[in-house]
């Protein structure tokens, strides 16, 4: 049985929670028990690979199928020779039958099992070697209460690690959120059949701890509600025999009055990924220039021909964006929108009719979670709370723009159908100046690809690689991370 570790080299793809449903009963009609037991025994071997001198086991179940793979993967260690206890929470009465099934293969192989949560068990919890979280699994609807609220926080309290099942348990697998309640944070988590999205969206990335996918042996073939960025596909090497003017020309135009840096960081970041040609277009010369780069063309935006390049518009724009929009939206044949330029077409209806008149020009917007809330007219915490659909909503709303939506797990999303989840990035990221630095890898991108998508889930992904290579002991900031950007090799 194959366990497949999530990592930013891992293609994948996510289903839904009905798609999960539906292949859970496509399975279970040639045989229902072997699924469970499936999942227990995978359960288990992964149990074993990451403690393997764990002697004592404590198991949480839930009263759901997500239990029963919890009992299952108890047989399992206990024949392994472990110490294993059970704490279920459940109405034996009304146990899935599956679940039920599990239970009773639990007690005859001699697995201690209580039915709530013991005190005499819990002073000894200190000694346990690990911890499986088996209680809700994709059955999180609501905040946990009860014994299994108490389960949730043991849990998280003990020093042992947590194995989750499927999904930490309080985590919406669909969104990444909590549902207002306590949520597992786990060690380490098996996703069973497939991936959820709430793993790697939302609070997922915080929870879920050393993500491993078990397929189980199942055969998917339903769309994916989602895919999952990997490495892009190689750029091509450059011809020994080229020349600047061959590489693509990218335009930066931002950078109002005290906010040049911005689009500086945008410009160098295009040029670093290779751009052939940067063209620096600052709305504003009163700041001070002796961080200019001696690498960027300065430009009056107007002296461009816009329609043979790639724009990167807002980094820094301030107010004075407000005044160039209305033809760089019209004119660039490539048009990375960012920052100040997202802000200024939220607030202005006219603006967002030209940027869906684009269609079918090449249009990327990289919004974080306000700024796309501006753009959609509604709340952050809507944004965030389905970060999915969100995603889907704004790149239709926009005139089936690519859209990027920053943040934990940062999505791309084509025509409201084409949706990644990027693996890659940190906490590190969260740094005045990293989304200009993605706003000009993006821009050198769209030069270098064949359409938007590819070219921004290939930016993402090399963004937050930056970030996850980091070495812990050092600080990253915005313009260290422009020094690491990587450009098409050259024929030698």
């Amino acid at each position: 049985m194959n366990l497949v570790p999530m990592n930013p080299w891992t293609h994948a793809h996510f289903l839904d929670i009905g798609q999960i449903r539906e292949l859970e009963r496509n399975l279970a009609r040639s045989s229902p028990e072997a699924l469970m037991t499936l999942a227990g025994q995978a359960v288990a071997r992964l149990a074993r690979a990451v403690a393997p001198h764990a002697r004592r086991a404590w198991v949480a179940c839930g009263p759901g199928n997500n239990g029963g793979d919890g009992l299952e993967a108890a047989i399992e260690l206990k024949s392994a020779g472990m110490e294993v206890r059970v704490s279920l929470m459940a109405d034996l009465d009304q146990m899935p039958a599956d679940a039920a099934r599990a239970l009773s293969r639990a007690h005859a192989a001699g697995v201690v099992i209580d039915t709530f949560v013991p005190d005499q068990w819990l002073a000894q919890l200190e000694n346990t070697d690990l911890c499986i979280d088996a209680l809700l699994g994709l059955g999180t609807n609501r905040a946990a209460t009860g014994s299994v609220l108490r389960a949730i926080e043991l849990l998280n309290n003990n020093r042992a690690p947590t194995l989750s099942v499927d999904v930490p348990s309080g985590l919406d697998p669909r969104t990444g959120r909590s549902h207002g309640g306590a949520c597992v944070h786990a060690r380490y988590t098996l996703a069973l059949l497939a991936l959820k999205p709430g793993l790697l969206t939302g609070q997922g990335r915080d929870v879920c701890g050393q993500l491993w996918l078990a397929p189980l042996g199942a055969n998917v073939r339903q769309q994916p509600c989602a895919g999952f960025t990997g490495p892009p596909a190689d750029l091509p090497a450059r011809a020994h025999a080229s020349h600047k003017g061959m590489h693509g020309d990218v335009a930066v135009i931002g950078g109002g009055k005290g906010m040049t840096g911005a689009s500086l960081l945008a410009g160098e970041s295009a040029l670093m990924a290779g751009a052939g040609r940067l063209f620096w277009c600052p709305l504003s010369l009163t700041d001070p220039m002796a961080a200019w780069s001696s690498n960027l063309m300065l430009r009056d935006w107007q002296s461009l021909d816009l329609q043979r390049m790639t724009v990167v518009c807002g980094c820094g724009g301030g107010s004075e964006i407000l005044q160039v929009l209305p033809d760089v939206i019209r004119r660039s044949h490539r048009l990375v929108l960012d920052a100040d330029a997202l802000n200024a077409i939220a607030a202005d209806p006219r603006l967002q009719t030209l940027v869906r008149a684009r269609t079918p020009l090449t249009t990327v917007l990289t919004p974080h979670p306000l700024e796309a809330a501006r753009l959609m007219g509604v709340e952050v915490d809507t944004i965030e709370s389905d970060r999915l659909q969100a995603v889907r909503d704004l790149s239709l709303l926009m005139g089936a723009c690519t859209v990027v939506l920053k943040g934990s797990g940062t999505l791309v999303a084509q025509g409201g159908e084409r949706v990644y989840v990027n693996s890659t990035g940190n906490a590190r990221l969260a740094v005045a100046g990293t989304g200009d630095v993605l706003a000009g890898l993006t821009g050198a991108r769209m030069t270098q690809h064949a359409d938007s998508f590819s070219a921004s889930c290939a930016a993402v992904w090399e963004h937050g690689l930056i970030a996850d290579r980091w070495p812990a002991d050092k600080s990253l900031s915005a313009s260290s991370m422009v020094e690491q950007l990587q450009s098409p090799p050259a024929r030698c």
